[in-house]
């Protein structure tokens, strides 16, 4: 028999430890509790490590105090080994991102289109009710796991309009950056990457003061007013950051 290896990852210990018994005693799920994103992200390194990955995550929507409407920004499963808070569409996105194998799914306590849609976005398979029964979350999980999306059916219609109007700001933002010269593109990165001006001029073999000229161009282009709502934007449009592990972008800038 095929068993399907389960995490439940909820702050609230009593219904994460009640629901892995109850998921527990089905003949062809192995199930395991975490108590916050940080040990759920413990135990999936672990068991990537040993060979034995899960299947399914099942995560609390309002994991770690989430924000209703909040975007999602992807967490690393370790950041410099130290413990942290993480949110539970954060966790959707990182884990989505480490282990694309693992199909996510989502329990709420409310039905709320725009959350469900981010979730969705994020890399969930399903939103699910709390209060739905032992029955309908079974099936939701062996779905998922033939790549099946589950949404309750009267969030459908709020959740494809949410969708359609992330598409249309994305195409918009798509706009925005694809006017900015590829030294502003460039600039963009290393402010989706969180680098101040110093850094930038560093990086890019730049004087500080063309460095903030290329800011000021970036956020005028774009038409905000703002790094964070650049990076907003950026992120929306599917500008990552520049890679910080790695040599220089470019080694062929000149001082000005």
């Amino acid at each position: 028999m095929v068993r399907i290896r389960v995490l439940v990852v909820d702050d609230h210990r009593i219904f994460a430890e009640s629901l892995a018994a109850a998921l527990a005693a089905e003949p062809d799920v192995d199930v395991s509790a975490a108590g916050s994103g940080p040990a759920a992200l413990r135990s999936l390194e672990r068991a990537a490590a040993e060979g034995r990955r899960f299947d399914v995550l099942l995560v609390d929507a309002d994991l770690g105090g989430s924000v209703p409407g909040a975007r999602p920004a992807a967490v690393p499963v370790r950041e410099n080994g130290e413990e942290g808070l993480v949110d539970g569409l954060s966790l959707v996105a990182g884990v989505r991102t480490a282990q694309p194998g693992v199909r996510i799914v989502v329990l709420a306590e409310r039905d709320e289109p725009r959350r469900a849609a981010l979730a969705l976005q994020a890399g969930a398979s399903g939103w699910v009710a709390k209060d739905c029964s032992l029955s309908r979350l079974l099936t939701v999980i062996r779905g998922v796991l033939r790549d099946e999306t589950h949404l309750p059916p009267a969030l459908l219609t709020g959740v494809l309009r949410e969708l359609t109007a992330a598409r249309k700001h994305r195409t918009e933002s798509e706009r925005l950056v694809e006017s900015l010269t590829p030294r502003e593109r460039e600039v963009l990165r290393c402010m989706v990457a969180g680098l101040g001006r110093k850094a930038v001029a560093e990086r890019l073999y730049l004087s500080p003061h063309t460095v903030r000229t290329h800011m000021q161009n970036v956020l005028g282009k774009l038409g905000v007013h703002s790094t964070l709502a650049a990076v907003a934007l950026a992120r929306r449009a599917g500008v990552g950051p520049v890679d910080l592990t790695g040599d220089v972008v470019e080694r062929g800038g000149q001082l000005a």
